[in-house]
């Protein structure tokens, strides 16, 4: 009996062993970012990850989803070492748990259990591993603010001005999406724009977006929230009051950055409203603009401190 016994427990150790190497074979590092790995498993995680976010990737191509869940895992490791210097990631985060709540809630999941099943089913992170990510973004944004919170430059008077004249009169809200590209030395604008309207053409805008934008909404297929009129510049204005809702604006270029935007829907209200109360909601549209920016620029500067491997 305790022979029978034994040979069950080397057939099963035996059987470990060889299913144990079968899937380390599977498993290859793709990307290395200073010593942090990627594998093509963190990979394949990661893009159905961002389908959940933004179902239309899955209208686009292999490589380019591949393309995208790159980016963003690299971009996810550099902050993580970043801010895993100042704060421990690991820490209870009651502001991580609301938002994964909310999150699960608009696709009508009702609490944590459901939600780490539905993760399961679509082969992506675990419930651990999606507040994990969710506080590695919530950490960097709370230092951007903290960093660059003062260098915010709100032109307040300018705001009330705006808003005073316009009292008791209608307003426009403009719902957006949007492509922000960074200029490359090794192309022309023309040939920035041709290659974006293209992709647009054949892949729709919110691929493109995943694909091509560098703005933090590229996960979501650059979708914004409703911005007011009042917030946007006369250049914007003057591409948006051309078009109608579905349509796309041709190429604005400012500074280094070349932004399209896709007009979602617009909408008209009276300004018979709180004015204080409006004028903060558009202080507050600004200062997250400019904190985007400032993210931005702060971001490429500390990833110029990592060494990047792909192979």
């Amino acid at each position: 009996m305790f022979k029978s016994i034994f040979l069950k427990f080397i057939l099963f150790i035996t059987l470990f062993l060889i299913f144990s190497k079968i899937s380390q074979a599977d498993i290859n590092i793709v990307i290395k970012v200073d010593d942090e790995i990627i594998t093509n498993h963190d990979l394949e995680k990661e893009i159905n990850y961002l389908k959940i976010l933004n179902p239309n990737l899955i209208q686009i191509s292999n490589d380019q989803n591949l393309k995208i869940a790159k980016e963003s895992l690299i971009s996810e490791k550099i902050k993580k070492k970043y801010v895993s210097q100042f704060i421990d990631i690991t820490i209870a985060s009651d502001l991580s748990d609301q938002y994964i709540k909310d999150f699960y809630n608009r696709l009508n999941i009702l609490n944590d259990e459901d939600f780490n099943f539905f993760l399961k089913k679509n082969n992506t992170y675990n419930l651990q591993e999606f507040s994990e990510k969710i506080k590695i973004e919530l950490f960097w944004n709370d230092l951007i603010y903290k960093k660059f919170f003062k260098s915010v430059n709100i032109n307040r008077d300018k705001i009330v001005k705006n808003l005073e004249k316009k009292k008791n009169m209608k307003t426009k809200d403009y719902l957006l999406s949007e492509i922000i590209i960074l200029k490359k030395n090794d192309l022309s604008h023309e040939n920035i724009i041709d290659q974006i309207s293209l992709s647009i053409d054949e892949i729709g805008f919110d691929n493109t977006a995943n694909i091509y934008s560098t703005a933090d909404s590229n996960k979501v297929g650059g979708k914004l929230d409703w911005i007011n009129e009042n917030s946007l510049s006369q250049e914007i204005l003057r591409e948006l009051n051309n078009l109608n809702e579905g349509e796309v604006t041709n190429a604005i270029q400012i500074s280094n950055k070349i932004i399209i935007l896709k007009l979602e829907k617009t909408r008209e209200r009276n300004l018979d409203v709180d004015i204080n109360k409006e004028i903060e909601k558009l202080i507050e549209i600004e200062t997250e603009k400019q904190l985007t920016q400032f993210s931005k620029i702060y971001f490429n500067k500390i990833r110029m401190n990592f060494t990047i491997n792909a192979n």
